[in-house]
């Protein structure tokens, strides 16, 4: 072999460590950047409670199967299509949370909660986690 094609194999070599390199860490900041994302997704924004009367609780979805609640929570406000309910949704990612709340279609409740960021499209439909439940009383 000539010197010329040694000099040329060594650089094709060297051309291919430098692109598989690359796209290591091109695929390393994409695994950080993706577990940064899930990690701060979780991150609760704000926390509280809410009461009203439970009027709807299901099980929705065609991939993901979320549990996604309405609560009314009395009076009216005024939208763009004039003066309407208003209606808190909600999601809820405990199963014991879920049935417990199934149990109390139609009752006034007090719902604690937590606000996330962006939650993960596995997890609810909206911004709100109920994980506590408490019965109004004089129902």
């Amino acid at each position: 072999m000539s010197e010329f094609q040694q000099v040329v194999k060594e650089g094709a070599e060297n051309v291919g460590r430098r692109v598989k390199r690359f796209f290591l860490y091109l695929l390393g900041i994409l695994v950080v950047c993706g577990l940064l994302f899930v990690w701060i997704s979780g991150w609760t924004y704000s926390e509280g409670t809410r009461a009203g009367e439970l009027i709807k609780i299901s099980t929705k979805g065609v991939v993901f199967k979320t549990h996604e609640g309405q609560i009314n929570l009395g009076g009216f406000e005024s939208g763009s299509d004039g003066v309407v309910g208003n209606i808190w949704n909600f999601s809820t990612t405990k199963n014991a949370v879920f049935d417990r709340l199934q149990e109390l279609e139609g009752s006034k409740v007090k719902l604690h909660y937590r606000q996330r960021y962006k939650p993960m499209p596995w997890q609810g439909k909206t911004v709100y986690f109920v994980d506590g439940v408490e019965v109004i009383p004089g129902n």
